[in-house]
């Protein structure tokens, strides 16, 4: 079984001067740490990498040529028999499952960003499977949405496990 920790859209130094506590905690106690883009800083990238069990990140819109050397669009990786990709960008919500079910055919879940908007459904595959397909929002720049967002799920057996929302209430000066 993998615990496996969903960030995306951090953000860091510029929405944020680092991650909060409370997340560098989860990244502690994740197995994974999947992080679907928008660093902004490769000194984030570099704190990740060390401190997590395993990384598997892309980069995003915003992120440079330095992180962009460092990292593929879209990433992939097998965690507990579960087929992951991690990209940042997928398009409009309207026929999102039907553009990812097309463009990710070979993949059990897609964990992607870009909206900072949490985002949970699924896809049918043309061969009978269903995609999972996540966004875990931002942790450090809500936006329009009343908190800050990551999660975190279980893989294990090819199986997905529950996923849960975390929310972190916005503070003065955070």
């Amino acid at each position: 079984m993998a615990r496996v920790l969903l960030i995306s859209d951090t953000h860091v130094p510029t929405r944020a001067a680092d991650l909060p506590d409370v997340l560098w905690s989860a990244v502690d106690a994740a197995d994974v740490v999947v992080h679907a883009g928008d660093w902004m800083d490769e000194s984030l990238l570099d704190r990740l990498e060390d401190r997590s069990a395993l990384l598997v990140a892309c980069w995003g819109n915003n992120d440079g040529p330095e992180l962009r050397a460092r990292l593929p669009e879209t990433a992939h990786a097998e965690i507990g028999g579960v087929r992951v990709a991690v990209t940042h960008e997928t398009g409009a919500a309207q026929g999102r499952e039907r553009r990812c079910a097309r463009d990710h055919p070979d993949v059990d879940l897609l964990v992607f960003g870009h909206s900072h908007i949490p985002w949970d459904s699924t896809a049918e595959l043309p061969d009978g499977r269903t995609l999972r397909l996540l966004n875990p929002g931002s942790p450090t720049d809500r936006r329009r949405r009343p908190t800050h967002t990551w999660m975190t799920l279980e893989l294990d057996g090819g199986r997905i496990g529950p996923v849960t929302l975390h929310h972190r209430e916005q503070t003065p000066g955070a």
